[in-house]
């Protein structure tokens, strides 16, 4: 029930930069509203979410209050998200 406004950031599987450019424009996100560490890691597999949500929170970008889509993918198309609201830290 989130609109694009209620979302404050975007965390997705750091699989490859032209996918997340691409999912930015399907999805009419503004890119300063989808976190991206691929450029300093690369694909770390299971753990790419994880990474950046703790950076993001290190640096700021998480706050009481915040709404973060968690999503990843695989091989196989296995797929998640989750919706996170952020009440205290």
């Amino acid at each position: 029930g989130w609109s694009h406004d209620d979302i404050d950031l975007v965390i997705p599987h750091q699989a490859n930069i032209r996918i997340l450019e691409a999912v930015a424009r399907a999805s009419d996100l503004p890119r300063e509203k989808i976190y991206v560490n691929i450029d300093r890691y690369g694909n770390m597999s299971s753990a790419t979410c994880a990474v950046a949500h703790s950076e993001a929170f290190c640096e700021g970008r998480i706050k009481p209050g915040s709404r973060v889509i968690m999503t990843s993918f695989g091989s196989g198309y296995v797929t998640s998200a989750i919706g996170l609201e952020y009440s205290v830290i």
